[in-house]
């Protein structure tokens, strides 16, 4: 099959408005300070909360989560850099990038020699703020562009961060859908970077996206749970206070860099085979898209945290570029020019159908198993057409007969078969439909 007829199947490449609001979402969201805790991930909850019913958690700092433990809350409400007779020359205000986070108060005079071991900078990228942060080692810094630290030429500054660093609360939030079954797919994205759009901010307004889009949906068979929690300790303190409950996830997926226009990318779970492996293989193979496949390693983003050993969680990860690929990851160019509404409304539906193929993924088995059925007369070659452009239809009846012996799934008929799930799906509810076949239970 072609991949422009994939492309109008699959429909990665449909037109709609799903990419605008995406959009609109991160460009509100877009000059909130976030880190690992604080008020700008309660804002930015408060924020989502407007389109989701989410619920709120707070855990408070010092709580024991595994080998880690909650830290301090950390806020700010201004920074900066200036000459003594008063011109800043480094601004929180204008981008919050500025101040690596997690910085402890400063409030003085430093001579330019001892300023310069606090500055951060990005000599092959002049204009661009790199961003830095200092979570679990109390200190301060400031990040700024190559060209401002060059115009630094005054013997003292002054130095100023108002934050606050104390005890206080780790803040994440749950959105769950329930279906038809109390098997779940569990959805996660990271809410701690700030001003950053492709790396945090891309998979907060898909994540949110997909679940408004799947809260419309009726019959649902899987639960869904979304996470939105901050990188790292987000995700050990979620599964450190849900270990009991774990047993319900099928599937998972971590969601993140999904607004470039780099190729797809899809990172496997641990486990290598599962399902949800197989299934984005199988949506991107056929997707009309540039794609990778990476094997699973221990870094990355929460994934890593979903499948440790203790857990081994069927969760993966699907971006587009993945962290550190692209020369904007974690700087200031990272921004609302760098992703773009048609990028986000692509990866939206690449979620959409990977959705779609957990949804309808079933197995059957061959109610005539001996010898092909005659298709023609109970009108299936009529009905799914029998034009040259078309004859991969029949061939997925084919597929779908001889391959439903109790032990092979629709994914796994598709995969077996080279052809889209859909595909396969259209043929198995055909055949259903006319008595040929009947759900069951797969089978080793």
């Amino acid at each position: 099959m072609h991949s422009d007829q994939t492309k109008e199947r699959v429909g990665l490449d449909t037109v709609s408005d799903v990419g605008q609001p995406m959009h609109r979402l991160m460009t509100e969201l877009y000059p909130i300070c976030r880190s690992i805790t604080g008020d700008g991930v309660r804002q930015t909850l408060k924020i989502l909360g407007r389109i989701l019913p989410l619920k709120i958690y707070e855990v408070p700092t010092g709580t024991q989560v595994f080998d880690w433990t909650v830290p301090k809350e950390w806020n700010i409400r201004d920074a900066y850099v200036k000459k003594l007779r008063g011109e800043r020359v480094i601004d929180f205000q204008k981008s919050n990038l500025h101040v690596v986070s997690y910085s402890v108060p400063v409030n003085r005079r430093i001579p330019l020699d001892e300023l310069q071991k606090h500055l951060f900078s990005l000599p092959n990228h002049p204009d661009w703020i790199p961003y830095r942060t200092s979570y679990y080692n109390e200190d301060w810094g400031f990040c700024l562009s190559e060209r401002q630290r060059k115009a630094l030429t005054d013997d003292i500054y002054e130095v100023c961060i108002e934050s606050t660093l104390k005890d206080g609360n780790l803040t994440y939030a749950e959105y769950f859908l329930q279906g038809e079954s109390e098997d779940e797919v569990l959805v996660s994205c990271h809410i701690c970077h700030p001003s950053l759009c492709n790396d945090n901010l891309s998979g907060v307004s898909l994540s949110v996206q997909l679940a408004q889009h799947l809260g419309h949906q009726a019959n649902r068979r899987y639960s869904y749970r979304f996470l939105f929690i901050p990188g790292t300790i987000g995700s050990i303190t979620w599964l450190a206070r849900n270990e009991n409950r774990l047993n319900p996830i099928r599937h998972g997926l971590v969601v993140t860099c999904v607004g470039d226009a780099g190729r797809f990318t899809y990172k496997k779970s641990r486990r290598g085979d599962a399902e949800i492996d197989q299934a984005a293989q199988h949506v991107l193979k056929h997707c009309g898209h540039p794609y990778i496949v990476q094997e699973f390693s221990p870094y990355g983003y929460d994934e890593r945290q979903f499948c440790s050993p203790g857990f081994n969680l069927p969760v993966g990860c699907l971006m587009r570029s993945p962290h550190g690929s692209f020369p904007e990851y974690h700087t200031s160019a990272d921004n609302l020019e760098f992703v773009r509404p048609e990028d986000l409304q692509v990866s939206f539906n690449l979620y959409r159908e990977l959705i779609d193929v957990l949804e309808g993924n079933r197995t059957y088995v061959n109610l005539n198993p001996k010898c092909e059925p005659q298709l023609g007369r109970r009108g299936l070659y009529g009905a799914i057409g029998a034009d040259s452009h078309r004859k991969f239809d029949q061939m997925a009846l084919l597929w779908v007969l001889n391959l439903s012996d109790n032990h092979h799934s629709l994914l796994d008929i598709s995969i077996r078969a080279e052809m889209p799930f859909r595909e396969i799906k259209w043929a198995a509810e055909a055949l259903e439909k006319c008595g040929l076949l009947q759900e069951t239970v797969l089978t080793d």
